[in-house]
């Protein structure tokens, strides 16, 4: 059974308090960024957890918006959206489940925005029939081409950069992806399994750019160069990299963020000042950095139609895109948008440009390479 909970109400705090609530209460270290917000937006909001969205506010009406995401790191956005529309939003929060839920619903649905983490959960959404195409010129002005969906189903949010982690004194200023597999780092490489959606993502633009029998050459590289087995979570390969274990790894770049401005002298603050983050990129011809998402997309049968593609359009707004920027430590989608000065010190970031369409229809098959050359064994 796949548990759901509704965040009611949340009486309006200041957006920047809860932001830095958000923003500490980080995860343990081999847990996910969004893995245990969901206590600090209790303890900071004042929410409980019930099954049906409430009856709307008299003035701007309401939105049903259901994510995967936690609410600590999303709540300061919404708040911010009602404080300034005047429509409340009711949160559904599915960890798991949410393309079953939507489709034990149907036209009953009463979900007016989905939003999750990563684009091959996006996908699936759109595949199963779960959207409606959105034209709208705030979200095309705001978002790249290659970061939304072609048929205007889906929307990037926000970027999640995957990087190179290296000890802070290795003489080391640019790398490529294609890097990792160079014998030269023979024991000396950390990840984390190449069966989560950040690597395979990863893999599956390899694949993209260089073709699968290319790819699984590189994998099998890659698995010889490892310091140990691939395990844990980002963060971990900061602290293995602290440890002397190895002495660069891949992981997402908002991890960095977390670390760096957690409690000084705390094991996390160590292990972010153990290292440095480079940007790698694709060695092709204007090859970029390889980015995931948290994105959005207008569910199929959203009763409050108006007020979802208002919620939309303000998460690409400069104030949101520069909450979302503040407290997550996720680079803004919107071009021009203040960075957190930890995310700002990672220098500019130049986005793969390959659509990411393109990449996720490559998802399977990465995930079937790294099976078939044991790399997580």
């Amino acid at each position: 059974m796949n548990p759901s909970f509704r965040l009611p109400r949340a009486a309006l705090a200041s957006a920047c308090a809860i932001l830095l609530l958000a923003a500490c209460g980080g995860s343990q270290p081999a847990a996910d960024a969004d893995a245990s917000a969901a206590a600090t937006s209790a303890a900071a909001t004042g929410t409980a957890s019930t099954d049906a969205p409430a009856a709307a506010p008299a003035s701007g009406g309401e939105v049903n918006l259901y994510t995967t995401r936690e609410p600590g790191l999303i709540q300061p956005l919404l708040d911010a959206f009602t404080a300034s529309s005047g429509i409340r939003v009711n949160t559904v929060l599915l960890k798991d489940g949410l393309l079953e839920r939507l489709g034990a619903e149907g036209e009953r649905s009463v979900a007016d925005v989905l939003m999750v983490v990563d684009t091959g959960n996006m996908l699936d959404l759109v595949e199963a029939g779960h959207t409606q195409p959105l034209q709208s010129e705030a979200l095309e002005s705001a978002i790249p081409e290659h970061l939304r969906g072609g048929d205007d189903q889906w929307f990037a949010m926000s970027l999640r950069d995957r990087v190179l982690y290296a000890h802070k004194d290795l003489d080391l200023e640019g790398f490529h992806y294609e890097d990792l597999a160079d014998p030269k780092w023979k024991g000396k490489v950390c990840i984390r399994s190449g069966q989560h959606p950040y690597n395979t993502s990863l893999f599956a633009a390899m694949i993209a750019h260089h073709g699968a029998a290319q790819t699984e050459a590189w994998l099998r590289g890659v698995k010889a160069n490892l310091a140990r087995k691939a395990a844990g979570g980002d963060r971990d390969v900061a602290r293995d990299i602290l440890a002397g274990i190895c002495d660069i790894g891949i992981a997402n770049a908002y991890y960095v963020g977390r670390m760096k401005n957690a409690e000084p002298g705390s094991e996390q603050h160590q292990w972010g000042e153990a290292i440095k983050v480079i940007r790698p990129t694709f060695d092709v011809d204007n090859g970029g950095t390889h980015v995931n998402i948290s994105g959005a997309a207008l569910a199929r049968h959203a009763p409050n139609r108006d007020n979802a593609v208002a919620l939309m359009e303000y998460l690409v707004s400069d104030e949101a895109q520069s909450l979302y920027a503040r407290a997550n430590y996720e680079y803004p989608v919107k071009a021009g948008v203040e960075l957190d000065p930890v995310v700002a010190s990672f220098g500019a970031l130049k986005v793969d440009p390959l659509p990411l369409a393109e990449v996720v229809a490559n998802r399977r098959e990465a995930s079937a390479l790294v099976d078939k050359v044991g790399f997580d064994n």
